[in-house]
């Protein structure tokens, strides 16, 4: 199954509120836990992302990490790329995608889509 959860129906999700719009400014992150899920949220150039907190080289936390050009982050223990759109990985160490999560606008509330079976 992918990891890229945005691909997913949303009946098959639950949409839980993280944060007011306000809170996330442009250029910035937060990090949530949902239930088991470590995520990280960011705001880049006024689109909210949401991928996972883990590098999937060696399961450190990727979201310290530094947010490059052409929505990328690098992980800050090894320089593994991903993809904050989709959770690609796109550059050695890793090799494994990481899971990417939907987000929606509901009023001023910023809502991550947990899939309903995790």
């Amino acid at each position: 199954m992918s990891l890229n959860y945005t691909e997913l129906d949303a009946k098959k999700l639950e949409f839980i509120a993280v944060a007011e719009q306000g809170e996330i400014p442009n250029g910035e992150r937060i990090f949530v836990e949902i239930n088991d899920h470590s995520i990280v949220i960011f705001n880049i150039a006024g689109k909210i992302f949401a991928i996972a907190d883990v590098c999937s080289h060696d399961g450190g936390p990727l979201g310290d990490g530094e947010h490059e050009a052409d929505y990328k982050v690098a992980c800050p223990r090894h320089g593994a790329r991903f993809d904050i759109r989709s959770g690609k990985a796109l550059t050695l160490p890793a090799i494994l995608d990481i899971p990417a999560y939907p987000v929606r606008i509901k009023g001023d509330q910023v809502e991550v889509g947990i899939p309903i079976d995790s």
